[in-house]
């Protein structure tokens, strides 16, 4: 181990290897244009996959009809403790 200061050290990489940063960090000079190209092209599918997925995924939230057929017993439960509530409300000001 060296002294205090850690000149002369570099730190260790917190990518993955696999990440695209680390692909870049690579060194462009040791990649072929086809390699380059090859990477473009995959990243190009992993996002046009990634988007499709979020797509699908807020068509599913924002869904209404969806939300109430699915969470009908939560519903029926929010709709009676809001009764509860402004009904107690209610009453209180009344005494008033």
């Amino acid at each position: 181990m060296s002294g205090a200061g850690g000149e002369g050290q570099t730190a260790p990489s917190a990518t993955p290897a696999g990440s695209p940063e680390a692909r870049a960090n690579a060194g462009a000079a040791d990649r072929s244009v086809a390699q380059i190209r090859a990477d473009i092209g995959l990243q190009q599918r992993e996002l046009s996959s990634s988007m499709e997925s979020l797509r699908r995924r807020v068509s599913e939230l924002s869904d209404w009809r969806r939300q109430v057929r699915e969470h009908r017993t939560e519903l029926i439960a929010g709709a009676a403790i809001a009764g509860f509530v402004i009904g107690g409300v209610v009453a209180i000001l009344r005494k008033r």
